[in-house]
């Protein structure tokens, strides 16, 4: 299947990183961002891990440190989103329907914030890209922490990897790290 690259743009991110962890201190302050929207499944922790590891902590604390208000928005259910957030207090909205912008306006609206100050930052281009993109949102693409194995998944990375070549052959890949 031949896809024009006009067609596959939605679908970059604005950067990519390995892991949320190797996102440069100063970053986000640099590029004038005030808030974060986060997905946590496989962008902070495995998502067999039901509570947030001392890394995920470590970045999040990061975030608060740099004046970066945070919130998760995530497609998982309300009570898996309510355990990983138990000791951390942050805003969420779970079955948010990402790529839709539900969630992710919800968000907005929760902080007051304008979509050129938020990032979103997740693991997947076909609901935290390109839902970030369709809200107007900086996007950071971070590689899955753990794969996961179901037919679904399979097929859906297999689909990735063809808009990450593209990507990662156009100027915008610049961004990569």
């Amino acid at each position: 299947m031949e896809w024009s690259e006009g067609m596959l743009e939605r679908f970059y991110p604005d950067y990519k990183y390995k892991a949320v962890q190797d996102i440069a201190a100063g970053f986000f302050k640099e590029r004038g961002i005030r808030y974060a929207v986060l997905d946590i499944d496989n962008t902070l922790v495995p998502y067999t891990v039901p509570e947030p590891t001392q890394a995920a902590l470590e970045f999040l604390e990061r975030l608060r440190g740099e004046g970066v208000q945070f919130c998760f928005v995530s497609n998982n259910r309300a009570e898996r989103v309510q355990l990983f957030n138990q000791t951390i207090g942050a805003w969420y909205c779970a079955r948010a329907k990402k790529p839709l912008r539900v969630g992710i306006g919800k968000a907005l609206a929760h902080f007051g914030a304008k979509p050129e100050e938020t990032v979103l930052i997740g693991d997947q281009i076909f609901t935290d890209v390109w839902g970030g993109r369709r809200a107007g949102l900086m996007t950071v693409l971070v590689e899955p922490i753990e794969e996961k194995e179901t037919l679904f998944f399979r097929f859906k990375r297999r689909l990735e990897k063809i808009v990450l070549n593209r990507y990662e052959s156009t100027k915008e890949a610049a961004n990569h790290v």
